[in-house]
């Protein structure tokens, strides 16, 4: 892959970053100004071949446009809504993606959220380094995680991961999803609203398309009351984030384990002194066995397509 030109997008990941530079022809998007993109990419429009991107930052149809010469988009993520894939499919630019080595980390993370939130597992330990415990006494008494009713709202592969690692807890499962899953003995619902209404824990862990931006809006929330609990690891324009924080404020909403924002790194300042929200930093793939094994997926789908061999993930 020594002739191959590749643009990283974002700085995302150390071993993929290294690997990049060594087997390929590097160019660091980030290192140009944010006002001279345009320009950089000109200069280099005619070397650059591959686009490697992730969920922060991926090929928009500006960027697409922008190189005449570019074959194939390898995403490190699953998620896909940072790349106009309408543009590549007219451009005939072949897309890949990191699904299933995220898979585990991510359903992992969903349950740790929902425990998070229900025991109040973060605000405990600072009661404990403050001093609180010596000088207050026992921590309060919390919720229990286990036999809650928990809904998902995509039945993919986190999806069913997430519904398995439940069901370890004795939990009942219901779903929402385009369609009803065959093979499974899951209660499904065909609105979310119904869904919200009939769980305690509701976790979004579908795909971000125009469909499902803001599928959790103010009557979901409404719907899961004030003893429910909403996990988000999906995306964060999958939840109406204004409606979140007013939903969570004024107490019709019991509480929120949250990973990806709207406006990321940018999270409302009004969750901050919550004592019912866990906030985490887009961290649900964010572990060293899972990052490499994502960042070998996508050189050895650019060695596939390097060598005319069959992509590993492809998605176009």
């Amino acid at each position: 892959m020594e002739t191959l030109g590749v643009l990283l997008t974002f700085p995302m990941n150390p071993y993929l970053e290294e690997e990049l530079d060594r087997r390929c022809n590097l160019f660091r998007l980030w290192e140009s100004p944010p006002e001279s993109r345009c320009e950089f990419l000109r200069a280099h429009a005619g070397s650059i071949r591959a686009v490697v991107g992730n969920a922060t930052c991926g090929a928009d149809a500006d960027t697409i446009d922008a190189l005449p010469k570019l074959e194939i988009i390898s995403s490190f993520s699953v998620g896909l809504d940072k790349i106009d894939l309408e543009k590549c499919r007219q451009r005939g630019i072949r897309v890949t993606n990191t699904p299933d080595v995220l898979t585990e980390d991510t359903a992992d993370l969903a349950i740790g959220l929902a425990i998070a939130v229900l025991r109040r597992i973060p605000q405990a330990d600072r009661y404990v380094r403050s001093g609180s415990w010596k000088s207050k006494g026992d921590y309060k008494l919390t919720n229990k995680f286990s036999g809650k009713t928990v809904g998902i709202i995509g039945l993919g592969r986190i999806g069913m991961a997430v519904a398995k690692r439940a069901e370890a807890f004795d939990c009942p499962i219901s779903y929402h999803s385009r369609s009803e899953k065959p093979g499974t003995n899951y209660k499904y619902y065909s609105t979310v609203v119904d869904l919200a209404a009939n769980c305690q824990v509701l976790v979004v862990a579908c795909a971000l398309t125009p469909e499902t931006r803001h599928i959790v809006n103010r009557e979901v929330m409404d719907a899961l009351g004030p003893k429910g609990v909403l996990i988000n690891i999906g995306r964060g324009p999958h939840v109406d984030e204004a409606e979140l924080v007013k939903a969570l404020v004024e107490g019709r909403l019991g509480g929120a384990g949250i990973d990806v924002f709207e406006q990321e790194p940018h999270v409302p300042e009004e969750l901050f002194d919550l004592e019912n929200v866990v906030l985490l930093p887009h961290v649900g793939s964010g572990t060293v066995e899972t990052r490499k094994a994502m960042a070998d997926l996508v050189l050895g789908n650019l060695e596939a397509h390097c060598t005319n061999k069959p992509l590993l993930t492809p998605v176009i």
